[in-house]
């Protein structure tokens, strides 16, 4: 379909682009300074974990079901630790390491064992040649750099409405021995937002890899993160996996980094029972002991499931306001316009933008030229490199309202005027 700038004639295009570019140059002048390049958690969010600081005190009993907290000890975690990202995660407590306070970290470990040890008794992926790893897209940027920063050759997969283009999976996973792993953040997915179908969990569990050491990573960084009513259902891959008779497949982690405080929060991964005990392995020699003291406080303050959901309630709050700015400014500024779409998610952190073909640099170069920083253009794909640099991730929770505003009322202006700009370019190159 062709933008209203395509339809317009050569003056009504000219007219349109000189009145963009005089209000461009108002915002200029406005000197703003906005940053929405990361989904971070605001201010407030994180104040809302300030109260666990006084959760533990000099006179707090370090101790938990017989496990010293202030020692060496419990390399899987502490055992209320254990039950608490269970209940998250919706799995067994035994199946389960809480060690960190970065799931990345531990996707990380668990990528470099695979490739200086092996998964399951086979060769280091370092000894099997060119090995692969696929990647949804547009997808997390920093699960690429990981796969990347091995060596490992990431082969981009389609994201449709429900997930993964499965039957791309499928093809890949199912003819490639060299394909070893996939990346996957199945409830609102970074960027889109969107949750994964039961449809595509079950193909998951029922794939047939030809590598035997294929592993999915499955990320529920926000199996947490409604901020939309009942929120979206995910099927438990575990749950998919038993129905399918299989087992050896999945990795699942999570971590409470944007349910309490960033970098300071509880990390844990789970698996089958065989997999986990070669990750209890690696991690023996990765790690002498986890950080007890912030798992106990955590468990203190958060005690289970339905405290989670609580609190998470509350950040809720703060979030719906601006993820709804974001789609009442960008229906006000671009409906009618035929120039972009966006998704509109019920829980995660993001908006997943795309503009017209040959877009995406040109709108977030202008809009830092403006004062609003948004993520680099093509992040979303892996090396960087969106084939038809259309999409852009949106992050609104860090900022103000005031400030995430004024920042959209920046990305708006700079869409048209790039959409308008394109379809000048286009009109001159057709007439050249």
């Amino acid at each position: 379909m062709p933008t209203a700038y395509e339809l317009m004639s050569d003056q009504e295009l000219a007219q349109e682009i000189t009145r963009l570019e005089a209000e461009a140059e108002r915002l200029r002048s406005l000197g703003l300074k906005l940053d929405m390049a990361r989904g971070k958690p605001s201010p407030e969010q994180t104040a809302l974990s300030h109260p666990m600081l006084d959760v533990l005190n000099s006179s707090t009993e370090m101790d938990d079901q017989g496990v010293a907290v202030d020692n060496y000890g419990a390399p899987d975690g502490l055992p209320s630790a254990r039950v608490l990202a269970a209940q998250i995660l919706g799995v067994d407590p035994k199946n389960v390491i809480v060690n960190g306070s970065s799931s990345l970290n531990l996707m990380h470990d668990l990528v470099c064992n695979a490739y200086t040890h092996g998964i399951g008794g086979n060769k280091p992926w370092s000894q099997q040649g060119k090995v692969k790893f696929l990647c949804p897209a547009p997808g997390y940027d920093r699960h690429f750099k990981v796969t990347a920063h091995y060596g490992i050759e990431n082969v981009p997969v389609p994201m449709l409405e429900d997930g993964p283009d499965m039957a791309v999976v499928k093809r890949l996973v199912e003819n490639d021995p060299a394909v070893k792993g996939i990346w996957c953040v199945p409830k609102y997915a970074n960027p889109t937002g969107i949750t994964y179908s039961d449809d595509v969990v079950r193909k998951f569990a029922a794939l047939t890899p030809a590598a035997p050491d294929f592993r999915i990573f499955w990320d529920n960084a926000y199996v947490v993160h409604t901020f939309e009513g009942e929120g979206d259902h995910l099927l438990n891959i575990f749950d998919a996996l038993a129905e399918a008779g299989k087992s050896d497949m999945v990795y699942e982690f999570g971590s409470t980094a944007k349910v309490t405080f960033p970098s300071s929060g509880i990390a844990f991964v789970t698996a089958s029972s065989a997999d986990m005990a070669e990750i209890r392995a690696a991690f023996s020699v990765m790690r002498v002991s986890p950080e007890k003291v912030s798992q106990l406080a955590h468990v203190r303050f958060l005690k289970d499931l339905d405290g989670i959901k609580a609190h998470m309630e509350k950040h809720a709050q703060i979030v719906r306001p601006r993820f709804e700015l974001v789609q009442e400014k960008l229906h006000a500024g671009l409906d009618g316009l035929d120039c972009a779409t966006w998704s509109n998610p019920h829980g995660g952190y993001f908006v997943s933008f795309d503009g017209p073909k040959g877009s995406a640099k040109a709108i977030v170069g202008l809009a830092a030229d403006l004062g609003v920083k948004l993520t680099p253009a093509g992040a979303t794909w892996p090396y960087g490199r969106d084939p038809e640099d259309t999409n852009i991730r949106i992050a609104p929770t860090y900022p103000s309202l005031e400030d995430l505003g004024a920042a959209l009322d920046v990305f708006v202006v700079a869409v048209k005027l790039v959409s308008a700009r394109l379809a000048k370019a286009e009109r001159e190159g057709q007439q050249g």
